[in-house]
Parts: structure tokens; C-alpha cells; sequence
């Protein structure tokens, strides 16, 4: 049993050659999904599958591709969401202009927590962000006079386009599809860029890569922004397809829970957030008929995972484990030395 169990931690898988096809393969079933599936609340469910896929890949930005390890994605998630909830039923505003302004205002509030934490690591950044997020969820519960505080925000239109009339649940899927496909191919590309490298430069080795001319906190803040402006793009199409949004949406609960489908599907892949996405919610979903064992099942699957396969079901295993410091071999030979931005 014990050799058994040593060769499921050792075991080399090659998915990671083969990620882009993979990720490219699962967007391309959950695309024709609605399709072939008519069932409204199994297309809710891959809706909501959907958008933990963006927010499970805004935090694998900052967790998986640099020093920093965000435990407060809700706080961001929940800015998103109540920015929109707030200008659509007070100013009319419509879901298309608010996409992008719930994720700026997001990306700004990352950058005024960031001014003050720039320097922080570690535990030390963790228990701010952790903060942060229960801060933003109080000031929601209680700034009654502009989020009705623990009554919430009802009565949110549900948007147009372009006067077609739409099944609402195949136009939100397809909605939030787009944005998962969108976020993915944008954070491919920043990842191949300069500031990608930097951000890996940092995650390998920060004082080393300060060294060597890279502006740590200039790019430790750029990171942070890009997630959370994902986040709060995410929180506005929660808030259009729910039509409702209350502070109880974005309890420190939801964080740990963004935060595990990143440590099972694997940090530092774009592949562990889809995967890890998708497993945790169909997991659930599928227990959901045993509401007292649903978290049970869920609890041990990461106590499993920690166990057998510390970098997720598809994590780099050439790559340090977040948080461990630790850093497998590869096959052949010994881990690459860290490098700088170019690495």
C-alpha cells in the first residue's frame, strides 16, 4: 500500500505538454454544451462553473505566477458586484458598460491596497488581503444607506441585446463563456510577455530578480490589479444573472472555496483553474442530495490531494509547490536553477 501511494505522489504525467489542446478541448465541449444539453438547471450549473473558472484564474494570476499568496478574491468579487448592482439600479447603467467598470474598480481598489503593502510577503500579505476582504464584506453589510446592508440589492435589469429576445439562460452561459475564453487568452498572452516574466522572475525568486533590475513592487502591484479586475468583471455577471446580490455572496467562506479549486486543479497552470473549477462544482453538485455530506466529501478531497498530489491534479511538477518552498525533480534530472525575468 505504502509503494503504491509513493508512486502516485512520484508519478510524472505529461499533461502539461499538452495543455493549451487540453484547455482548448474542454472550452470547445462546454461551447456546445447548451447545445446538446436543454435542461435549464444543468446550463445554470455550468454557468456558475463558468464563472468560478474566472475567478478560480484571476487568483492563479497572483497565487501561481508570483510571490504573493491572495486569500481575500471575494473582497474583489464582491466590489465587482455591488459597483454594478449600485450604478444599475440607481443610475440605469447597462451591463455592458458596467463589465469593464466593475473590473476597474476592482483593479483600483487592488492598487490602493497595494500602495501600503507593497513591501509585504508571505504570511504577512495573506493575512492583509484575508482583512481586506472581510472589510469590504462589513462595509457592505453595513453602509445600509447605499447597499440596503444585509437586505441586499434587488431588482436589477436583466440586460439587452441588441432587442433580440433571448432564453435568459443560454444568453448569460454564452455571456459568461465569452469572458472565461476572453480572461484565458489575455492571461496567455500576458504570461508570454515582459511583465509575465517578471512576475515569474518574482515567484522564483524575488530578491534575485530585484538584483537584476525587475521593480518588484511596480509589478507585484500590476498582478494584483489584473486579478482583481477579473474578479470584479466576474462579480457583474454574477450580479445581472442573479438579478440579487447581499453581502452573505462573499463571506470569507467563498474565498477559501475560490481558493481550494486553485490548490486542487494546480497553481502556476492555465489548465489547474479550469480543472480544478469543474471537479470541485460537479463533485458538489453531485452530493448536493446529501446537503450534511456535500462538505464532508468536499473537505476530504482536499485533505486527499494534499496528501497524493501536494501541486493538484494538473500542477507543474518542475515547479515550486506555493507555499511549501519545495521543488520536485524532473525527469532526468535535477529542478532548472532559478533565473531572473527571462526565466
Amino acid at each position: 500500500m505504502r509503494e503504491m501511494l509513493s508512486a502516485l505522489r512520484e508519478r510524472r504525467f505529461d499533461i502539461l505538454r499538452y495543455e493549451n489542446k487540453i484547455a482548448a478541448a474542454i472550452m470547445a465541449v462546454l461551447l456546445v454544451l447548451p447545445l446538446v444539453v436543454r435542461n435549464k438547471v444543468v446550463v445554470n450549473v455550468f454557468t456558475l462553473i463558468l464563472l468560478y473558472i474566472i475567478l478560480v484564474s484571476s487568483l492563479n494570476v497572483v497565487n501561481g505566477y508570483s510571490s504573493q499568496f491572495n486569500v481575500g478574491q471575494a473582497g474583489f468579487y464582491c466590489i465587482g458586484a455591488y459597483t454594478a448592482a449600485i450604478l444599475a439600479t440607481r443610475f440605469g447603467l447597462s451591463f455592458w458598460v458596467l463589465l469593464p467598470i466593475s473590473g476597474g474598480v476592482s483593479a483600483l481598489a487592488s492598487l490602493l491596497l497595494s500602495i501600503p503593502t507593497a513591501k509585504l510577503k508571505g504570511m504577512y500579505f495573506t493575512i492583509v488581503t484575508l482583512g481586506f476582504s472581510e472589510i469590504v464584506r462589513q462595509l457592505c453589510l453595513n453602509w445600509t444607506s447605499l447597499t440596503r446592508g444585509p437586505r441586499g440589492i434587488s431588482g436589477i435589469p436583466a440586460p439587452g441585446f441588441f432587442g433580440i429576445d433571448y432564453p435568459r439562460s443560454t444568453f448569460f452561459y454564452y455571456v459568461v463563456f465569452a469572458l472565461a475564453a476572453v480572461m484565458l487568452l489575455c492571461t496567455k498572452r500576458v504570461l508570454a510577455s515582459r511583465v509575465g516574466r517578471a512576475w515569474r522572475a518574482i515567484r522564483e525568486d524575488d530578491a534575485a530578480a530585484s538584483s537584476l533590475g525587475v521593480e518588484t513592487a511596480k509589478y507585484k502591484m500590476m498582478n494584483l490589479a489584473y486579478s482583481a479586475f477579473w474578479a470584479g468583471a466576474a462579480g457583474c455577471v454574477y450580479v445581472f444573472f442573479q438579478r440579487f446580490v447581499s453581502p452573505d455572496s462573499f463571506t470569507l467562506d467563498e474565498s477559501f472555496n475560490i481558493l481550494a479549486m486553485n490548490i486542487i486543479g494546480g497553481q502556476g497552470t492555465l489548465l489547474g483553474p479550469i480543472v480544478g473549477a469543474l471537479a470541485v462544482n460537479l463533485i458538489t453538485e453531485l452530493f448536493r442530495s446529501a446537503l450534511q455530506y456535500r462538505m464532508l466529501f468536499y473537505s476530504a478531497l482536499i485533505i486527499v490531494m494534499m496528501w497524493l498530489r501536494p501541486q493538484g491534479l494538473v500542477g507543474a511538477i518542475n515547479r515550486d509547490v506555493p507555499g511549501t518552498g519545495a521543488r520536485e525533480k524532473v525527469r532526468g534530472g535535477a529542478a532548472p536553477q532559478k533565473g531572473g525575468a527571462g526565466s
